[in-house]
């Protein structure tokens, strides 16, 4: 049995202290605004507290609470004792805290997925000293962590840069299927989004690779009128107005598009 602290009770904290409580660890948690605390259990009444003998702790807050969190928590850890922060924290961010003082091995870890969706099975990656302890805890959750070679941060710099692809291409999905919506054609335009999302996704990549910046300037100006077409809809056409502006780029400086 291991002794875990979770730090943020929200949901995605409330759904890993649950879980490691049913896995027999004992969980001790802390969170100074979440409503309810997890069958099974302890809610401490600071973040130093709850920290105080553990051998695992994971940081579930917002990113802006990351370093306050840290401040107080590592100074109480034990020797042996991981620090595993999973907030979305910038790299750098990471990396000053991976750099404090004190006993306990630090461990970024970035969540693949939405937890709202897969519960505590969402896919991880970790990097850092605690990168180990964190993949021991969670892994016989059924829990796939893939431990990402370099210090604290080099967790993060990858899901920041799947966020480009995964968060980009949610709001344009959004503002397509609103606009779809709104034009009297949504299942229209949802097999069209459907269709692009299957076959062959490497082909794509270098499809749009080669293609986007040789067309830049015919599908700037495509893009322009669809921004236009989506005000006169009165759908909100932000991702499009920025596709426009990024061709317009591309256009004028072909051979920088991949810098």
């Amino acid at each position: 049995m291991t002794a875990v602290t979770v730090i943020g009770l929200g949901e995605a904290g409330a759904t890993y202290a649950a879980a490691l409580h049913a896995a027999g660890h004992k969980v001790t948690g802390f969170d100074p605004v979440a409503p309810a605390t997890p069958a099974g259990i302890t809610r401490a009444a600071t973040a130093a507290e709850a920290c105080a003998g553990a051998d695992i702790v994971l940081v579930m807050t917002g990113a802006a609470a990351a370093r306050s969190v840290a401040a107080e928590c590592l100074p109480v850890l034990g020797p042996g004792s991981c620090y595993a922060d999973f907030t979305s924290s910038s790299p750098g961010t990471m990396q000053e805290l991976g750099r404090q003082p004190g006993n306990a091995d630090f461990a970024d870890v970035a969540i693949l997925g939405p937890v709202s969706a897969l519960g505590e099975k969402t896919p991880l990656m970790a990097s850092g000293p605690g990168a180990r302890a964190v993949a021991d805890l969670l892994g016989p959750l059924g829990v796939e962590v893939e431990i990402a070679e370099g210090e604290p941060g080099a967790a993060m710099a990858h899901k920041l840069l799947r966020s480009v692809l995964m968060k980009g291409l949610a709001s344009v999905v959004v503002e397509a299927v609103t606009a779809g919506r709104a034009a009297g054609l949504e299942d229209w335009i949802r097999a069209q989004i459907a269709s692009q999302l299957a076959g062959n996704g490497q082909a794509v990549i270098d499809r749009f690779l080669t293609g986007t910046a040789k067309h830049a300037v015919r599908r700037s100006k495509e893009m322009q009128d669809t921004a236009s077409y989506l005000g006169d809809l009165g759908v909100p056409a932000e991702m499009t107005t920025a596709s426009a502006a990024a061709l317009a780029r591309m256009a004028r400086e072909p051979a920088a598009a991949l810098r």
